[in-house]
């Protein structure tokens, strides 16, 4: 049974997002937070995985899709929430976040097939990852590893690999993170709700500047 998992934090202003602002205010980047997390459980809900879990800091709300199952995310460090997260897990699971809006089913498809792969590994352009399938949730595979680094993806990967498992790779995904990024991602996705709000909330700013 593979549990498709997605970690993300309730989007309320000043909790998610905070290096969009500026040029965004923190009301902005919390509704980019929201689209882009609506988009992502939307996407996630259509990869035919036997579960669907929404691993939320905060609580649900209309963004959230029909299909899944929600449970709390324990205290502690990035890496302490993720390994919880897996270890909750009776079998393989396939974990992303809520920062790429542009993710497609086609980009998880692969991570869906554990038959010459023990593990699945979605590098970010920032030096993190953006997806971490595991055949067998360990999640010793994930505590003390140092999150939010440039070299979190090597230090991760390098994890994987020490273990002894096959890794698959999934493409090289950008997080948003930074205003740049939102501009380069809204840019690749113009069929999402991400992109359309980011065209809408840089259009009334170039209208009030002018």
């Amino acid at each position: 049974m593979t549990t498709l998992l997605v970690i993300a934090k309730q989007p309320l202003p000043g909790r998610v997002k905070t290096r969009l602002t500026p040029p965004f205010t923190p009301a902005e980047a919390a509704s980019l937070a929201e689209a882009a997390l609506a988009d992502t459980l939307d996407t996630a809900v259509a990869v035919p995985a036997d579960r669907h879990v929404l691993v939320l800091d905060g609580e649900p709300g209309p963004w959230l899709p029909p299909g899944f199952v929600v449970v709390p995310q324990v205290p502690g460090g990035l890496d302490v929430r993720l390994a919880a997260a897996f270890a909750a897990c009776a079998g393989p699971a396939l974990l992303i976040g809520m920062d790429t809006p542009q993710v497609t089913p086609e980009h998880l498809a692969p991570a869906l097939c554990w038959d010459r792969h023990d593990a699945w590994f979605g590098p970010a352009v920032d030096g993190g990852f953006w997806a971490l399938g595991l055949a067998v949730p360990d999640p010793a595979l994930l505590l003390g590893v140092p999150m939010s680094r440039r070299d979190t993806g090597t230090v991760q990967h390098e994890r994987l690999r020490a273990a002894g498992l096959r890794i698959g790779g999934l493409p090289v995904l950008r997080d948003v993170d930074t205003a740049q990024d939102a501009r380069r991602v809204a840019a690749r996705t113009p069929g999402t709700r991400f992109a359309a709000l980011h065209a809408a909330l840089t259009a009334a700013a170039a209208g009030a500047s002018a």
